[in-house]
C-alpha cells in the first residue's frame, strides 16, 4: 500500500483543550502531523483545524473513525481526492546584498510576493499559494541565502 498525503479539515468546538485531544490522539497512535493550522470560523463557537498527514488509506480512515469519537469534534473532511481551493503562508527572510535587491524585487513580483520587512542585510518576503508556488521561490531563493522561515502549512476548503 502507498503512503499518501492527506489534508483533514476538521470543525471542532472552539473551547480550550480541543486541538490538545487531537494532537494526543495522533501522538498516541504514532500518527505524524506534517503542518497544522488552526483559527476561528465565522462561527464565533466553532474552530475549523486543517491538517496534514500521511499515511495509507486504511490508517486514515482510523485516524477520521477516532477523531469522530472525540466530544468536541462536529465534523472531519478528508480532502484528498476532492476538489477544494487550498493555499499556505510563508514569511522568509532572504539576505540581500547591493547587487541582489533587485533581483529579489523582481523575482517577488513575479511570484506576487509582497516584502513585508526592509533590514540592512534582509528582506523579508510574504509568499501565498499553492505547495508547488512555495517550493518553486524558495528553490529560487535559497542560493542568495535563506535566513529563516516560517510556514503556516496548508488551509483549505472545498469548491462548490
Amino acid at each position: 500500500m502507498n503512503e499518501e498525503k492527506h489534508i483533514l479539515s476538521i470543525l471542532v468546538d472552539n473551547e480550550p483543550g480541543v486541538l490538545s485531544r487531537i494532537a494526543g490522539l495522533f501522538s498516541g497512535r504514532g500518527y505524524n502531523i506534517e503542518s497544522l493550522s488552526v483559527a476561528e470560523t465565522n462561527d464565533p463557537k466553532v474552530s475549523r483545524v486543517t491538517m496534514v498527514t500521511t499515511g495509507v488509506a486504511q490508517i486514515i480512515e482510523q485516524i477520521k473513525k477516532q477523531l469522530h469519537k472525540l466530544v468536541n469534534v462536529i465534523t472531519v473532511h478528508d480532502l484528498t481526492g476532492k476538489a477544494y481551493v487550498h493555499r499556505e503562508l510563508v514569511l522568509v527572510k532572504v539576505y540581500t546584498r547591493p547587487e541582489t535587491r533587485g533581483e529579489i524585487l523582481r523575482i517577488a513580483d513575479v511570484f506576487r510576493a509582497k516584502i513585508v520587512d526592509v533590514g540592512n542585510e534582509h528582506y523579508t518576503v510574504e509568499v501565498t499559494g499553492s505547495e508547488d508556488k512555495i517550493s518553486a521561490i524558495l528553490k529560487i531563493f535559497q542560493p542568495m541565502g535563506i535566513k529563516e522561515i516560517v510556514r503556516t502549512g496548508p488551509v483549505a476548503l472545498f469548491r462548490e
